[in-house]
């Protein structure tokens, strides 16, 4: 893997005004280099490969051991080989001549198809409700169609696509130090291309720059034009006007109207039309499964989940045999800033302001040399006819949150139910509840699916390192590691930050900064996650502490070292933020250990000695229930649990990955069978009659036979930091939702949803004013607390002629109910 920061960071400085903090840099980072130890791994994982139990089929194609040998490579570098010319000539001008020679296929008669197509046709025909047959002229039906058409797309224009193509790869080159794309990932892709089926690429949503870069990518891979299905709501009316031209797709707002609606049932059927004709072309879409950068809600888009359910519609009725789902993701070293607050969240981006935004990037790239890094993640395709068909056979029966933690936390029972919760936080917009239930069912776990977490580990090892780095990553990927989109690299401000936030908040030397960054990169390339970065640590961490500089302060010692301290105040919220990317990694090992925290809470104090705490046995059994209590309470849009599976399932995975990380060591008790002990356990005829999706590689499914079995916390010396460090990871959400339920006592309600959550998002700031923690004081973080308040019960919503208002269920009105759930919650915290 090319080094991120080779080249440029150190072949080509770079006058500015910040000479002496360069100074700085090169003083203290070269002092205890040596002293640093290599990673032990000599592996990366390369990731992207597709569920196996849903899409079996998919995971055994379109992949070969060889393609993870293939190395890494920078998209945004164009030089005289990447045209057919050479030159000194050509040497100044690759740019545009690359982007002359760039393949666009043209788009004739678009119009005129989608106007033959049979869901335009059964209207104009008056065949279906809402047609002309309904006393509509069919020639005024034809305008309509057109103006919905010319609302929805554009013929997109070959010279406008290489100029902007062009100006685009100029403008990156300022921005990024690099773009790393895995060249065994895009060949997955590529060959996918050549099968036939058309790509739909599903993507999470980090910035708006994302619909720019990826369809560039693709294009300079000699994929053609992506045509991206962007938020009308996200752009003005000239910026729409412009993307339009460049491929853009905009959902028409008739199309969300009522089912019932004769506009709301033609703009879907153009819609529908729309998608069937890029379908049937092979032209690749782009959609993006999550809200728009800075928007306050949901995680899953609604607007993504209705272009979704056109391509599922497609398929099912044949107009395609198949399609084929493409996982992307994009990865930034730092986002580019976006409106969080809710008075700017829903503003749209015009031309004078990307303009000026450009100019704005442009002067602080010429006034310092600090660019970001990006890395851009695609998975292995797979097909959506199979996945239809096998994702039906794992639907069950699922429970409210209410039925499921109220009894609970009001201590009338003490049972965990025995089923999966239900909890949908994404509305459901006009063109989704067009389609039947199954399948409205059907795209909102494909699109949680394609979000989470993918199959199990392939230890497959596949090459040795051919080139290490300083760091003894190698540039070679080793094993193969089944993950999602969710699961994509991890960056080096991500890492940087949680050490700063949840290790070392009062302040860590450089020298010992070294090697804890190298520990915990180490950590998250063996759970099989990849890195976003290579190369020297002086360099990284110059990087990623260069971007980060408005949030750290660096202070010189007079022993000749540099402390790093994290500047009090809203930069930890910054700084929590940075840090929530690396939450999946260690997503499963944190929950563990927040479960086992909730169950020492009532036996030992807080404050105890470790070697206290060890000396209790946890039953599996207690552990499983407290497992599923947390999982419970923590919003579906953070686990993004795989539909596929359950939360037993998930339960006996969180257990195995304490165990292995040497957290919890088995206790054999006396009389009892030893746990290694497996020549005479024989399956059960409960085991043997499990449904598929409740397999693991453990024997620990049947439950009857966990009952006898015990664990201690491991005594190793680095046992309780790690512990502690595992807990923070989930601190600020669970410490908001405690302060929320705190809130309860001086909360006005009753009053609007939007109305309650400032006020709420106010006492998380004066709360971080008071106390320091400045990592719960964000307005998502407020928004969750309200949302799964709201399905706990113990917020109510009641409909009124200004809107839906929330009330305090007569449930907690009582302070008694109000801190029994406060205490709920704080028993999974770690101080």
């Amino acid at each position: 893997m090319a080094t991120m920061l080779e080249g440029r960071c150190q072949t080509q400085p770079r006058s500015s005004p910040s000479g002496r903090e360069t100074s700085l840099w090169s003083s203290g980072f070269g002092m205890k280099l040596e002293a640093v130890t290599p990673f032990l791994g000599k592996y990366r994982p390369f990731v992207g490969r597709c569920c196996q139990t849903c899409t079996p089929k998919s995971w055994e194609s379109l992949f070969h051991r060889s393609i993870t040998d293939l190395g890494f490579c920078n998209v945004i570098l164009v030089k005289e080989e990447n045209t057919r010319f050479r030159g000194w000539l050509v040497r100044r001008l690759c740019y545009f001549l690359w982007s002359l020679e760039q393949h666009i296929p043209p788009c004739q008669d678009v119009p005129q198809k989608i106007m033959e197509s049979t869901g335009v046709q059964n209207l104009l025909s008056g065949r279906v409700p809402g047609g002309t047959g309904e006393g509509q002229v069919p020639d005024l039906v034809k305008k309509e169609v057109q103006r919905i058409l010319g609302h929805i797309q554009a013929p997109p224009r070959p010279f406008l696509v290489r100029l902007f193509s062009w100006a685009l790869l100029r403008f990156l080159n300022c921005l990024f130090l690099n773009v790393q794309l895995h060249k065994g990932q895009m060949k997955m892709v590529q060959k996918a291309a050549q099968a036939g089926l058309p790509l739909v690429l599903l993507s999470t949503h980090k910035t708006l720059l994302d619909g720019i870069l990826l369809p560039f990518m693709l294009l300079s891979q000699g994929l053609g034009v992506l045509r991206v299905a962007w938020d009308s709501r996200a752009c003005s009316p000239a910026l729409r006007a412009l993307l339009r031209k460049l491929g853009g797709l905009f959902l028409p707002p008739e199309a969300s109207l009522s089912l019932d609606s004769s506009e709301g049932l033609l703009a879907r059927a153009v819609v529908q039309a729309v998608i069937e004709q890029l379908l049937v072309s092979g032209q690749p879409l782009l959609i993006f499964l999550e809200e728009p950068p800075g928007a306050l809600g949901p995680r899953l888009s609604a607007l993504g989940q209705a272009w979704v359910g056109f391509v599922v519609q497609a398929v099912q009725v044949g107009i395609v045999p198949d399609a084929l789902l493409v996982p992307v993701a994009v990865t930034y070293d730092l986002v580019p800033d976006a409106p969080c607050d809710i008075d700017h969240a829903s503003a749209p981006l015009g031309l004078w302001t990307g303009a000026l935004a450009v100019l704005r990037s442009l002067w602080s790239w010429w006034g310092c040399s600090h660019r970001i890094c990006s890395r851009v993640h695609l998975a292995q395709p797979f097909s959506l006819q199979e996945y239809i068909v096998s994702a039906r056979s794992c639907w069950g029966g699922r429970q409210t949150l209410e039925q499921l933690l109220q009894p609970i936390v009001l201590g009338q029972c003490t049972a965990v139910p025995d089923t999966e919760k239900e909890q949908e936080w994404t509305p459901i917009t006009g063109p989704l509840l067009a389609l039947k239930e199954e399948d409205q069912l059907l795209v909102r776990r494909l699109s949680c699916h394609v979000l989470s977490g993918e199959g199990e580990p392939d230890l497959g090892l596949c090459g040795w390192v051919t080139e290490p780095s300083p760091l003894g990553v190698s540039q070679s990927p080793g094993f193969s590691i089944p993950t999602s989109v969710g699961s994509s690299a991890v960056m080096s401000t991500a890492i940087m930050a949680t050490l700063l936030l949840f290790k070392h908040q009062k302040g860590v030397f450089l020298s010992q900064l070294l090697g804890e960054f190298s520990w915990l990169t180490e950590e998250i390339l063996l759970r099989g996650f990849d890195v976003g970065f290579s190369g020297q640590l002086r360099s990284l961490l110059q990087h990623s502490l260069s971007l980060l500089r408005a949030h750290v302060a660096l202070l010189r010692i007079c022993q000749g070292d540099l402390l790093v301290v994290p500047r009090p105040g809203p930069g930890l919220t910054h700084l929590a933020q940075l840090s929530a990317e690396l939450l999946p990694v260690f997503l499963s090992e944190a929950v563990g250990a927040c479960a086992v925290r909730g169950l020492l809470a009532g036996r030992v104090p807080p404050q105890g000695p470790w070697e206290l705490q060890g000396i209790l046995l946890l039953s599996q059994n207690e552990l499983y229930r407290q497992i599923l209590l947390l999982m419970h309470l923590l919003p579906q849009d953070l686990l993004l649990l795989k539909p596929c599976q359950s939360s037993y399932c998930y339960c006996q995975e969180v257990l195995d990955r304490l165990i292995q990380c040497g957290l919890l060591v088995a206790e054999e008790t006396p009389g009892s069978r030893p746990a290694c002990d497996t020549g005479r356990q024989r399956l059960s005829r409960k085991l043997l009659w499990k449904p598929s999706g409740d397999f693991t590689d453990s024997d620990s499914d049947d439950f009857e036979e966990a009952e006898g079995r015990y664990f201690r916390l491991s005594q190793q010396s680095h046992c309780p930091d790690f512990f502690l460090f595992l807990c923070r990871l989930l601190s600020p959400l669970l410490k908001a939702f405690a302060q929320a339920a705190a809130f309860l006592r001086q909360g006005q309600l009753p009053d609007t949803e939007l109305g309650y959550t400032e006020q709420l998002f106010q006492f998380l700031q004066a709360t971080a004013q008071e106390e320091g923690i400045f990592e719960c004081a964000d307005p998502k973080l407020a928004i969750s607390a309200v949302w799964t308040f709201r399905d706990l019960g113990v917020l109510q919503q009641t409909p009124s002629p200004a809107g839906p208002r929330l009330h305090l269920s007569p449930t907690f009105a009582s302070q008694d109910n109000q801190e029994k759930l406060e205490q709920f919650i704080r028993q999974f915290i770690c101080s």
